[in-house]
């Protein structure tokens, strides 16, 4: 007899909102990807250019975790122009053991952003200096507010800047986040006077031509860029990477061939094989983070496949912990 749980993005929304635990919960799957035998394979892709669309497939197996997950993320950002949101999918957990279906996640890509903001969170945590507190984030939509949100609970900021190519998202989104957090956020339509003076910049576009310029960077500043997943997608100039004090990527592998440094390698601004440290690496202390509060840090974020099984298996514990979700056995 076997039994397998239903999740709806409802019941995910109630039991796993972006929090101390989850950001915990990523940082420890960072942790393990460099310090365990994990099993991650490249991202499966899938490019439908005429609706502005690609969906990826990711996975990971972290030795010692009793299921793995497989998650399928669509995003066709021609969406919201008939309202739709741009995102959505769902995820399948595995038993590690025997493979049997554990349980399916319909979060309709709300688990993604989680995990997403949760990976800002725990690159800033680390890479950030520990009094950041103006952030400058790049992008209106839902990553948007949810890396500010996440960068509020492992940093004390007081303020905030939103950057968009559309000014009046941005001052929609300006609005709401004030709202929300309690600090005050302002639309900026410029990009510069966005960075000036900011301690941490965040970009969260699906742009492929660059939206922050290295020439706007200040001592001390720190930089996650965390819409490059995919190989024409470019939010940072290339000299961003090249001037940095230290570059960080959540998979180095990942990152040279479709992250910001996938760009910086064709610009001929770094050599392709270039070693960094990777995210893991810092958080388990294998390699030095931020070495002195003027230096410029970089964090280039394309999501891994190790961040979706471990919200899949924190979901699943939540949701037997409280009997959320629905249950079938056969």
């Amino acid at each position: 007899m076997t039994t397998m749980t239903i999740l709806t993005e409802a019941d995910l929304r109630r039991i796993v909102p972006l929090d101390l635990e989850a950001i915990a919960c990523v940082e420890d799957a960072f942790h393990a990807l460099a310090t365990k035998a994990v099993a991650m394979p490249p991202i499966l892709r899938l490019d439908i250019p005429e609706h502005r669309g690609e969906v990826d497939v990711k996975t990971a197996y972290v030795p010692g975790l009793d299921g793995f997950a497989i998650k399928i993320s669509p995003g066709f950002f021609d969406n919201p122009k008939i309202g739709l949101p741009s995102t959505n999918g769902l995820m399948v957990l595995f038993s590690a053991t025997t493979g049997l279906v554990q349980a399916v996640l319909l979060d309709n890509g709300y688990l993604t952003d989680v995990r997403t903001a949760a990976a800002g969170a725990v690159a800033a945590k680390h890479l950030a200096r520990e009094d950041a507190s103006v952030a400058a984030i790049f992008g209106a939509g839902m990553q948007a507010g949810l890396q500010l949100e996440a960068l509020s609970l492992v940093r004390p900021i007081r303020q905030a800047r939103l950057w968009a190519r559309d000014p009046g998202k941005a001052m929609e989104a300006a609005a709401r986040l004030m709202h929300k957090l309690g600090f005050p956020v302002s639309a900026e339509t410029d990009g510069r006077a966005a960075v000036d003076g900011a301690d941490i910049i965040v970009t969260t576009t699906p742009s492929s031509t660059p939206v922050l310029k290295a020439e706007w960077l200040q001592a001390g500043q720190h930089v996650t860029a965390m819409g490059s997943d995919a190989e024409h997608k470019n939010e940072i100039e290339p000299a961003v990477i090249a001037a940095a004090g230290l570059y960080v990527a959540d998979s180095l592998r990942q990152t040279r061939r479709l992250g910001e440094l996938h760009h910086a390698i064709e610009a001929r601004l770094v050599a392709a094989d270039a070693l960094f440290p990777e995210l893991g690496e810092i958080v388990a202390g294998r390699k030095p983070g931020r070495s002195g509060p003027a230096q410029i840090t970089v964090a280039d974020l394309t999501g891994t496949g190790i961040q979706d099984t471990a919200i899949a298996t924190l979901a699943a514990a939540r949701a037997a912990s409280v009997g959320a979700g629905t249950t079938f056995t056969s």
